[in-house]
């Protein structure tokens, strides 16, 4: 956050705009860390820009669950998927208008709760991207350095 401010300032107005935004399941999950991160997105004006002002269709999560991991899920595997079901299930609302930024790698060998959630949403169509793509495919741009003389920036 301190390295390139201008991307957390963009992100804010992505999800000002509703071209970014977070459902307030997932907000809660990640915002119970100590970390950096989490003391931001617990930000109430943070918050109330990136969060997705919709409720959760439980029939369209209890879908993401059966279908996406497996209908016999343990109380322990459920605790193991966490809230990835509520991302699949808001984008099962519009799958052709959404994508699910994540930085999992699909592997779609695994089972049960040990799926991916690139190979959850493929199955249901749903589309997903890593952040360079988001911020790629956004637009996200940095002012370039402007360096002063011709000399090197760097001297070891």
């Amino acid at each position: 956050m301190d390295r390139v401010p201008e991307f957390w300032k963009w992100l804010l107005h992505m999800g000002e705009i509703d071209r970014i935004k977070m459902p307030l399941e997932i907000h809660e999950e990640v915002g119970r860390g100590t970390d950096v991160l989490s003391r931001w997105i617990r930000q109430p004006d943070n918050k109330r820009r990136l969060i997705l002002n919709r409720s959760a269709d439980r029939y369209l999560v209890n879908r993401a669950v059966t279908e996406g991991y497996a209908h016999d899920l343990s109380d322990e595997e459920i605790e193991k998927i966490g809230r990835d079901p509520f991302l699949v299930a808001y984008a099962l609302r519009d799958a052709a208008s959404h994508c699910i930024v994540t930085a999992e790698i699909s592997q779609p060998k695994k089972e049960r709760a040990n799926r991916k959630l690139p190979d959850v949403a493929a199955h249901f169509g749903i589309r997903t991207c890593d952040t360079f793509a988001l911020v790629q495919k956004l637009d996200f741009k940095t002012e370039r350095y402007r360096g002063h003389g011709d000399g090197p920036l760097f001297s070891i």
